[in-house]
């Protein structure tokens, strides 16, 4: 016989759908991002799709841009339907500079010009380090490290070639205490950790400011991807025993991209309920040798 419990997270649907963000309550003034302009990479879903709703909410004009170009679609389409706003979108792959470039070109033609950048592409997939191809290897970290540099460095440019300010936030991970099974993601999220607080400084006399974003464990959609098994620990790795949502991290975009965050640069976010101090969390399941052993 089938758990009725089991059998109801089985057919749970993760995550905050449009019309549910489009009615979330928010701490922000309707109108705090009136007059900016936002491109978002990977919002067609999750973290990016949910920083997209918000932002228009406050009166921001949106583009958004990911290798999915139906998803895009549909995210716009939805997003329209539950504001009333209207959202440009792209396919495009961030690993291809070409691609970034024009997709740079279009934001800044289309929007006219560009105030903040949301890096919130990436995507990994839990496995063993030592199990690891190299095609996996740098599959990732093209994606995650590369990628997002290639965004970085051509929104930066045409700052730099206009004059103008700009705000980048990069959404990373909680990589504080390592990624047991994500070994590569959490070499790649480091590094783009560490790029940020480097070019945070070469970039402060052009007016741009650099950010990370960490999330810890958020309820996405992406989460239906996995075993119940492992959903039914994963809000566990962290002192507040939960998961985060992905309004939790729209706000803190919205922080470090509007007035508030005027006097913040190099700075790494942390939203992920202390996960960076205290917490075991092993994509396959706790090894036998660690049981027992404490967070």
């Amino acid at each position: 016989m089938t758990d009725i419990r089991t059998e109801r997270m089985e057919k749970r649907l993760w995550g905050l759908s449009v019309p549910d963000l489009a009615a979330h309550p928010t701490v922000y003034a309707p109108d705090l991002l009136k007059g900016q302009r936002l491109l978002i990479s990977g919002g067609g879903s999750g973290m990016g799709r949910a920083t997209a709703v918000l932002a228009v909410r406050l009166g921001a004009e949106v583009m958004i841009c990911g290798r999915d170009g139906e998803k895009l679609d549909r995210a716009a389409e939805e997003i329209e339907r539950a504001t009333g706003a209207r959202i440009l979108t792209r396919a495009m792959t961030i690993r291809d500079p070409e691609q970034v470039s024009a997709v740079m070109d279009d934001a800044f033609d289309e929007l006219g010009g560009l105030d903040a950048l949301v890096n919130s592409a990436g995507g990994q997939f839990p496995i063993e380090a030592i199990d690891l191809t190299p095609k996996g290897w740098n599959a990732v970290v093209d994606t995650n490290l590369n990628g997002t540099w290639h965004m970085m460095q051509a929104a930066a440019r045409r700052w730099r070639d206009a004059g103008v300010p700009g705000s980048i936030v990069n959404i990373v991970a909680t990589i504080d205490r390592g990624i047991p099974h994500s070994a590569h993601t959490a070499a790649a999220r480091a590094g783009v950790v560490y790029l940020s607080k480097s070019v945070a400084v070469e970039w402060a006399p052009l007016g741009i400011r650099v950010n990370a974003l960490a999330p810890g464990t958020i309820e996405t959609e992406g989460l239906n991807n996995y075993p119940p098994a492992m959903l039914s620990r994963l809000g566990q790795g962290n002192p507040m025993r939960r998961m985060g949502d992905t309004w939790d991290i729209a706000e803190g975009v919205v922080y470090l991209t509007a007035s508030s965050g005027k006097f913040v640069t190099g700075e790494l976010l942390q939203i992920n309920g202390g996960m960076h101090l205290w917490g075991t969390n092993w994509p396959l399941g706790v090894p036998e040798s660690f049981r027992g052993t404490g967070g």
